[in-house]
């Protein structure tokens, strides 16, 4: 791989001016495509297999009427202060906009607040609750004007208005996050390379590159279902990517011309060795990420693979692009007229660098910083023992936005658990008298402790399913909504028993608790997959078998640790106003998954591009402890600078409103700090200094096994050596120096 990479490197060197159009060409063409093919979003579950998703299914097919699949919108009403939407003027105005409700696009149903009982005791605050033909993903942009200017019409009535459910929209939030990310990566490319050509490389590559990945999502959105966080994700991660595998080549390719290199030389080179490392570590954040898909819950697949996507074009163009970039600007990126004087000492080799002083402050301390590194780590782990799940909901909407005062306002006036009422099915198909089982089953629910109200039941044509409603006493996230999911079906048992009938629960919160139990469930199988791999491809790239093990180890413990800090900020509220928490929650369900695919491929990043060059040095004869210092003389500094740069991206979008972005970021800016400065840049040198020479060990027989993947180029460096002392050879006797010639 490392010669094809060389070859490539030389060739999009050479061809700069066919490259650069070309992907520029793809760029317009992406956006082109943009304003022709622009879909919706969806934050809708489908969750084959489990209880609430056959109720659901079953609801289609009994009550088509009620559009059990279709998206759906509260009109949360709410009288001015002192006054009821009771008296004949207000009420007049809520009929009339149930009226106007009724006749908008792709609407199936729309409930009057006064004939189904949603008006509060105080009689200032009602709703109506809107059904529509379609899934969310199918509303159209007149369905969802319609509904907009009918709270509008009820703004001018003086009345209050909001809307919540999953019909309605979010707003577009502001690229604060992503300005600040570049801003701050500007600033760190600047400091690492003291050339703002050499800076401006990476950042021009991140853009291009997330600009084509969006762009495709937006179109591909046309086609699929596709998650509201998807592009979020993907512009996450090919944002932060994309600048460090830029980086990562940058920083070799100035190395090169150091060494005396021809720019077009070197950035062959540069491309053969760290260029092979980048298409490694992308390859398992590529794998991490799309692994996603086998968990079976759609919105998690296209998260994933949106953001697999993006990944690969963040590869793909560190691999042409830059290089073909690298050929415009030719030496210049190699010239730091912005370093500092100690800087430059540094890369004369007169003064030693920061990464070689750490890496000799950890050899000589191994033990205490071993026990450091992971007792630090373990005791914020700690709270990751109390992690609970849930699925976003109006609840952690942004403070403000429509569905976060919907949300509030429903509270006030109706309870806690009003916004998330459960919906209990009764299928009598097979069974005895359906009137029978539906009433036991409506006293087994007013039986329940945390129940507040059981609305009557609703049956079918056939008379042979019954819907009912329960109200829980507590909010849709709660632990104690989770526990009376777990007792109405407990409680059904009997009911089932005594009447041959089959009884389910469904509805919105019910099927978030399957599926925040379903990937509860998938994470160990998926974390037992990831360490799986990265054992795997640890063992092809240093082959060594403590490495990998060690490495795993280390990914394993940041995890832990990232996600104790998760539940001791969004969960216990910790620091909570610190970060902008608004309200404390449980963690949303989809991010231990995200984080561990995510983290594991960003963790064997920083693996491979630091310890690699550990394991150059020691084939070459350094010893245990040498080799580990001439690691971090080589890799500290674009580690250190690559590690900065991810964090201030993710931390970025913190700043952003919604809850789910805000811990996503978070946590994956956590635990790139503490995979990157305690895990790989501490604890590792530490275990390896205390293993010695057995950190390299690897049997006989399973050398032989293994094929030689060669990440670091070695062998394209042998190569390279012996046909620069060819062609050394005939110009020492022409007296005339030759250039080196093209590999292969």
């Amino acid at each position: 791989m490392a010669t094809f990479l060389y070859r490539l490197g030389r060739l999009a060197f050479r061809r700069r001016r066919l490259v650069l159009p070309a992907w520029i060409a793809v760029l317009v063409a992406a956006v082109i495509g943009v304003s022709g093919f622009s879909g919706s979003t969806t934050d809708d579950f489908t969750l084959p297999g489990t209880q609430s998703q056959q109720a659901i299914d079953l609801l289609e097919k009994e009550f088509p009427q009620a559009s059990a699949a279709g998206a759906t919108a509260r009109v949360v009403i709410e009288a001015p202060g002192g006054q009821k939407l009771t008296s004949p003027a207000h009420k007049q105005e809520v009929e009339a906009l149930v009226a106007d409700l009724r006749k908008a696009p792709q609407v199936a149903s729309v409930t009057d607040p006064f004939t189904a009982g949603l008006v509060s005791s105080s009689g200032n605050i009602a709703y109506a609750q809107v059904t529509y033909a379609v899934p969310q993903a199918d509303i159209t942009p007149a369905a969802s004007d319609a509904l907009h200017q009918v709270a509008d019409k009820g703004e001018k009535a003086s009345l209050k208005i909001s809307l919540g459910g999953n019909a309605v929209l979010e707003e577009e939030q502001s690229n604060a996050a992503e300005l600040i990310g570049l801003l701050v990566a500007a600033f760190v490319l600047v400091v690492t390379f003291g050339s703002l050509v050499a800076a401006g490389l990476p950042l021009v590559s991140a853009v291009v590159g997330v600009g084509i990945a969006l762009c495709a999502i937006t179109v591909a959105s046309s086609f699929v279902d596709m998650a509201s966080n998807a592009q979020t994700l993907a512009l996450m991660l090919g944002l932060a990517v994309a600048i460090d595998y830029a980086l990562f080549i940058v920083s070799r390719y100035r190395t090169e011309l150091r060494e005396g290199h021809a720019p077009e030389e070197a950035a062959g080179r540069a491309l053969g060795t760290a260029g092979s490392a980048v298409v490694f570590a992308g390859l398992t954040v590529v794998i991490a990420l799309a692994g996603l898909s086998v968990i079976g819950i759609a919105m998690l697949t296209t998260m994933g693979l949106a953001a697999a996507f993006a990944i690969i074009v963040a590869v793909l163009v560190a691999l042409t692009l830059l290089p073909a970039t690298l050929g415009f600007t030719g030496t210049r990126v190699a010239h730091g007229r912005l370093t500092t004087r100690r800087v430059r000492a540094e890369q004369h080799g007169r003064r030693p660098t920061m990464g070689v002083r750490w890496g000799r402050f950890v050899t000589r301390h191994p033990w205490r910083m071993l026990l450091a590194s992971v007792v630090g780590l373990g005791v914020l782990a700690i709270p990751a023992l109390s992690l609970r799940l849930t699925l976003p909901d109006d609840s952690m909407a942004a403070p403000g936005s429509t569905q976060r005062v919907a949300y509030d306002t429903l509270s006030k006036g109706f309870g806690p658990g009003f916004s998330g009422p459960l919906t209990i099915v009764v299928d009598a198909r097979d069974g005895d008298d359906a009137k029978t089982a539906a009433t036991a089953t409506s006293a087994m629910l007013k039986g329940l402790d945390d129940v507040a109200t059981v609305r009557p039941p609703v049956f079918n044509e056939a008379g042979d399913v019954a819907l009912i409603t329960a109200v829980p006493s507590s909010p849709p996230t709660s632990q104690e909504t989770v526990d009376l999911v777990g007792d109405i079906r407990e409680g059904s048992d009997a009911v089932e028993k005594d009447s041959g009938t089959q009884v389910m629960v469904t509805g919105t919160t019910a099927l978030n608790i399957d599926v925040s139990a379903k990937l509860g469930e998938a994470m160990v199988p998926y974390l037992a997959v990831v360490v799986g791999l990265a054992l795997v491809l640890l063992l092809l790239v240093f082959r060594s078998v403590l490495i990998p093990i060690k490495a795993a180890a280390g990914f394993l413990l940041s995890v832990a640790a990232t996600l104790g800090v998760l539940v001791a900020v969004f969960q216990w509220g910790w620091l909570k106003n610190v970060f902008g928490v608004d309200e404390t929650a449980p963690i949303v369900s989809l991010l231990p998954i995200l984080l561990i695919g995510v983290v594991f491929g960003l963790a064997m990043d920083y693996e491979v591009f630091l310890v690699s060059g550990m394991r150059e040095a020691y084939v070459h004869g350094a010893g245990p402890t040498e080799a580990i210092v001439t690691g971090f003389r080589h890799g500290a500094r674009v580690v250190t600078a690559a590690a900065v740069i991810m964090i201030s991206v993710f931390a970025g979008f913190l700043l952003d409103d919604i809850a789910l972005v805000k811990s996503i970021g978070m946590g994956l800016a956590t635990a790139v700090l503490f995979d990157a400065f305690v895990i790989r840049m501490t604890l590792v040198p530490a275990v390896m200094t205390l293993l010695g020479a057995r950190a390299w060990a690897l049997p006989r027989w399973l050398d032989r096994l293994l094929p030689n993947v060669d990440v670091e180029g070695e062998k394209l460096r042998r190569v390279l050596a012996e046909r620069d002392h060819q062609t050394r050879i005939p110009a020492q006797n022409d007296q005339e120096p030759t250039a080196p010639a093209p590999l292969g």
